[in-house]
């Protein structure tokens, strides 16, 4: 399962999203989120989720890896799902049993909600992570709070911090298969059992992680300070980050797209269909 975890790497390619700017694709990243918690109904969250998935071709990510996205937060999608359904008490009664009631505006609002989760995991997850580099976009983060230093705001520090996080998940991943190959080998069982008894066995994997993550950090930051890294005072850059025709053509449509789906909260739908 923790193989199927994606979050934080980069596939280097040439593709439309991957020549975007990286601050047109915070932008648009944060547009997207914003469109996918204004869409109410069925039929938009359906549309915000599909949209996500156009963003593969586009991205020329291999379906796989966002199908194992995906796969990897399947209980999440699943627990989110299952309690909606449960708790929407709205619509036309299902089922009445004992203490279960489901009624079709429950099984609507959890369609809905995974939906939503895919749509945002998916939308973003390209946007951001799967199409722009570490070091790009910490400089489209940096710039685009770079009016916060008026505040006296470490920009620079936060932004790093921000990408350093991001990057090192693939990192802690790996060392965390690592550590459960260790433990089998040694005769651990982490698949048998009460649950209580498969989280105690989970202690010996989280120790050694932390320690190992703390670790890395300390030695990141000694090489950082052997390379006379001091923040971003008088820092240059070997490119400089420029929009192009591209990315305002981006926006456009996005923006088109966007007052679409907003649209749609007054379009007449069937009852099913609304929230």
């Amino acid at each position: 399962m923790l193989k199927d975890i994606t979050l934080g790497q980069y596939f280097p390619g040439n593709s439309p999203l991957h020549k975007l700017d990286p601050r047109m694709k915070l932008i648009l990243a944060l547009l997207f989120i914003v469109t996918v918690f204004f869409a109410d109904s069925l039929v938009s969250v359906a549309i915000m989720a599909l949209a996500s998935f156009i963003f593969v071709p586009l991205g020329r990510i291999p379906l796989k890896t966002v199908l194992r996205s995906l796969k990897a937060i399947r209980w999440i999608i699943l627990f989110t799902s299952v309690l909606n359904l449960f708790w929407v008490k709205t619509g036309t009664q299902l089922v009445d049993f004992y203490f279960i009631d489901i009624y079709s505006g429950g099984i609507t609002y959890a369609i809905t909600m995974a939906l939503r989760v895919t749509a945002l995991l998916v939308g973003s997850t390209l946007l951001l992570s799967y199409t722009t580099s570490p070091i790009a976009l910490t400089d489209g983060l940096e710039q685009m709070l770079s009016p916060l230093k008026k505040l006296h705001v470490p920009v620079h520090e936060f932004a790093m911090m921000m990408t350093i996080a991001l990057r090192f998940i693939p990192t802690l991943i790996e060392e965390t298969d690592k550590i459960i190959a260790a433990q089998k080998a040694r005769g651990a069982d982490f698949e048998t059992g009460s649950v209580f008894s498969r989280a105690k066995a989970m202690i010996p994997i989280f120790i050694p992680l932390f320690v190992s993550a703390i670790r890395r950090a300390d030695e990141l930051a000694t090489a950082m300070e052997c390379r006379c890294y001091h923040g971003g005072d008088g820092r240059t850059r070997m490119t400089s980050l420029r929009y192009t025709p591209r990315d305002f053509v981006a926006l456009g449509l996005f923006l088109l797209f966007m007052a679409g789906i907003i649209g749609m909260r007054w379009l007449p739908l069937p009852a099913f269909l609304g929230m």
